[in-house]
């Protein structure tokens, strides 16, 4: 009955069906699948870890001398 409600629909629809048959998704992929997942984790001492320096600035443990 509304014509602007059906095109506005059928632009959604488009959009979403070109985003998914779109070449660059191959490429996104295949970089997403070579590229792992990795993030610096800060690493307080307490105590118990001797190797590990008490602040991430502090020049102690056996790799870090």
């Amino acid at each position: 009955k509304e014509p602007v409600i059906a095109v506005s629909i059928g632009i959604a629809t488009l959009a979403m069906f070109s985003l998914l048959l779109s070449p660059y998704n191959k490429y996104l992929g295949m970089i997403n699948w070579a590229m792992t997942y990795t993030y610096l984790v800060l690493l307080w001492d307490d105590g118990a870890m001797p190797d590990v320096p008490s602040h991430p600035c502090d020049k102690k443990g056996p790799s870090l001398e």
